[in-house]
């Protein structure tokens, strides 16, 4: 039977279809990168759990000052025996109660701001370890991308050295050039070759441990979309100290806990010290009896007086959360005096920084055109092999160093940009220096 041609069409386009023929690999920008990193992250959920559950606590704070209700239900069989008799009299005897209990403590209210505070401390948490992961993820995204820009280089010097190799085979065989040039050339070839290999490993390896950080899977094909793109930046590291310092996360924890430990010490206080009145209410009902129901109230103040005397457990208690509340402070200012340091040091690597990378931008440029010379003396016949093997590495390591000084200048931009909480991109645009 003759098939029609329709029908081969349509075969032909299932079995396309079936061995994924023409199938492109999904373009992956750092944008989309960072959102699949915040979902997949198993820290970060572990956080939204922490969220979620403080955020609970906050939603219900009427708890803390919600009655104990209690209900109780009992079961008596008593015996009594008739006097003068053999026999007894047996009565059962089943009764319910209901109890509710309310206590009021000068301490609550700080407990329920310490609830309110908790939760935001969770709340920063959070945002801390999102931004946290996404600078991470910006940092592998961009040193991939550079890597496949190194791929690039790399190919581009195997076939320098492939076309260079095959020029050097054929003045062999006119008698051009001797064996010993022969045998440059094709060493040259394979320490190309297998720079290349080696490089495209280890860019596969790392572009594996980087889908596993976005939960994808290890042989996923998927192509980075971007490219790194510096700018100089210029910012006066005091004026970045006083104008961001407060922003930073660990400042923002650490003024929190200093108030967090403030609302304890003040809750210890009040607990400890300060009268609390009890009220409870007592119903209890005899099933057997109806007429034996039993209602009792009960007000009760009470005044601690062992919170007053020195060395008793409770004073200490006192004692030990103004100890917290001082160590707190001197912890605040020596997060201060780091961050400070920290922030100095990276404006100054990124003033001196920039200068390496103007100067690896000139020795590329010089390394270029010596290549190009030495390429033209080697096809006049006045350079050997080995010198234009030199020359071409120089142009290759030139690259390469240029290459890896601006994935160092954009990732203390990154560091810098962390230090001061605000977004790398912020940065470069208030703070960047266009190139003249």
């Amino acid at each position: 039977m003759r098939l029609k041609p329709i029908t081969w069409l349509l075969f032909l386009c299932l079995l396309l279809a079936l061995s994924g023929f023409g199938a492109s690999a999904m373009e992956l920008g750092l944008d989309d990168a960072v959102k699949l990193a915040l979902d997949y992250n198993l820290n970060l959920q572990k956080h939204r759990i922490d969220l979620d559950a403080s955020g609970y606590s906050e939603g219900n704070l009427w708890s803390e000052i919600f009655p104990s209700v209690n209900a109780n239900a009992s079961a008596a069989y008593r015996t009594t025996l008739l006097t003068g008799t053999p026999f007894s009299n047996s009565i059962p005897n089943y009764g319910i109660g209901l109890g509710i209990s309310f206590s009021l403590n000068a301490g609550v209210p700080y407990a329920i701001k310490n609830i309110q505070l908790a939760h935001q401390s969770n709340i920063l948490r959070y945002e801390d370890a999102c931004r946290a992961l996404a600078i991470q993820i910006t940092k592998r995204f961009f040193a991939l991308v550079a890597e496949k820009n190194n791929l690039l280089l790399l190919d581009e010097v195997f076939n320098l050295a492939q076309r260079q190799f095959t020029r050097s085979e054929i003045s062999f065989r006119n008698g051009l050039t001797g064996e010993l040039s022969l045998t440059q050339s094709r060493l040259a070839l394979e320490n190309a070759r297998y720079n290349l290999n080696d490089a495209r490993i280890s860019h596969e390896n790392n572009m594996a441990e980087f889908f596993a950080m976005l939960g994808l899977a290890p042989d996923e094909s998927a192509v980075l979309i971007g490219d790194v793109h510096i700018i100089k930046i210029e910012a006066d590291a005091e004026a970045l100290i006083n104008e961001y310092l407060h922003l930073r996360p660990d400042i923002t924890r650490s003024n929190q806990e200093i108030e967090r430990l403030a609302l304890s010490q003040m809750q210890t206080v009040m607990q400890s010290r300060a009268p609390s009145l009890n009220l409870s209410l007592d119903w209890n009902g005899s099933v057997s009896n109806p007429f034996s129901d039993t209602l009792g109230a009960t007000a009760r103040l009470s005044i601690p007086l062992d919170p007053w005397v020195p060395g008793t457990a409770r004073e200490q208690a006192i004692s030990r959360a103004a100890n917290s509340l001082e160590k707190a402070k001197l912890d605040l200012e020596m997060t201060e005096n780091s961050a400070r340091t920290h922030i100095r040091s990276l404006a100054a690597l990124l003033r001196s920084s920039w200068d390496s990378i103007l100067i690896a931008r000139l020795s590329l440029d010089a390394a270029r055109r010596g290549y190009q010379l030495t390429e033209q003396g080697f096809l006049n016949g006045t350079v050997e092999a080995l010198t234009l093997q030199d020359t071409r590495n120089s142009m290759a390591s030139a690259r390469q160093r240029l290459l890896q000084t601006e994935l160092s200048y954009f990732n203390m931009i990154l560091d810098l940009s962390a230090a001061l909480n605000i977004d790398w991109k912020n940065l470069m645009e208030i703070y960047g220096v266009p190139s003249e």
